[in-house]
């Protein structure tokens, strides 16, 4: 089971490319979620008051099936679509990029914004710091103290990452673990404890 994907660790901020006057600012974010895009966006255009086009595109996913681009306003294809193409080739998911377009005076033509965009996404993302992530599943333990020792042992043998906890009456764990390993994971849970094991 392939449960890794590539995305970036952090934020680049206004990579500039220019042609005929115009000046493309580039922009990347990891993104998880959709809803995600509208602050960014918003973001940007609070910090580019006067720019013309706030053209992006996005790839969500492990398997890279949920994704989406636009022009804003330019020419069909010429500006999300190039964006896009370029997310592909780095072979990237989780991530928005955004291209923001002050005109300056002199059209570039289909031809030209296509070249413009592309360069400028690929500019922003010669600039992202890149990583290997891992898909993860999560379960939600319950149990009693009287056998935190054994779960704690437990969960380091496994690998387990430790992700919240609460402490009450009883022990409530939420733990994770690559999706590759979830199947071997759950089984031997429930091999070792009598515990309330929950998908997250």
């Amino acid at each position: 089971m392939n449960d890794s994907f590539h995305t970036i660790t952090s934020n680049v901020s206004g990579i500039i490319f220019k042609d005929k006057g115009s000046k493309f600012y580039g922009y990347a974010f990891p993104m998880n979620y959709t809803n995600e895009l509208k602050k960014y966006i918003n973001t940007l255009k609070s910090e580019h008051p006067q720019a013309g086009h706030f053209c992006f595109a996005y790839i969500l996913g492990k398997e890279k099936d949920t994704f989406r681009y636009s022009d804003d306003g330019e020419p069909g294809n010429s500006a999300g679509f190039p964006i896009y193409g370029q997310l592909l080739s780095y072979n990237l998911t989780n991530i928005l990029v955004v291209v923001v377009r002050y005109f300056g005076g002199t059209k570039l033509g289909v031809s030209g914004l296509k070249n413009a965009y592309k360069t400028t996404a690929m500019l922003t993302l010669e600039e992202a710091n890149t990583f290997l992530q891992f898909e993860k599943v999560k379960y939600r333990l319950t149990f009693s103290y009287d056998i935190m020792s054994v779960v704690m042992r437990t969960i380091k043998e496994l690998d387990l990452k430790l992700e919240n906890q609460q402490q009450t009456t009883h022990c409530v764990f939420e733990v994770s673990t690559r999706a590759s390993n979830a199947e071997k994971t759950q089984d031997r849970l429930s091999q070792i404890f009598k515990l309330e094991i929950k998908n997250l």
